[in-house]
């Protein structure tokens, strides 16, 4: 089962969330400005895809780009994926629900994160 990371990330530019999800060989990635389980429609980033070496790390960040924890970490299962739309089912440690990633129609690095507890 593939898995997802979720690592607070204090950083020169501020604090921010990064949600990781496991993909073959990387990690799709999205930054998010407040904690995924905040209730309503999130803003999200798409980043650069990361090295799996993220679902376990936590530390300084090279480049002096800040440092990173884990927030919280787990399984999850793909319901749907889209070009422009990925539903999943979180099994975490923090969070157990269905996160929709959704895209921006104008932007492609431009999303909505919303997340429902089960």
């Amino acid at each position: 089962m593939p898995r997802f990371v979720v690592l607070e990330h204090d950083s020169p530019d501020g604090r921010h969330w990064d949600f990781m999800l496991e993909a073959a060989a990387v990690l799709a990635t999205w930054t998010l400005r407040v904690p995924p389980d905040s209730p309503g429609s999130i803003a999200a980033e798409r980043l650069a895809d990361h090295r799996l070496a993220y679902l376990d790390y936590e530390g300084p960040v090279s480049g002096e780009r800040g440092s990173v924890t884990r927030w919280d970490r787990g399984d999850y299962v793909e319901v749907l994926q889209t070009d422009r739309r990925r539903v999943v089912l979180l099994a975490g440690e923090k969070l157990k629900g269905t996160a929709t990633l959704t895209q921006s129609p104008e932007d492609a690095n431009r999303w909505q994160f919303s997340f429902v507890p089960e």
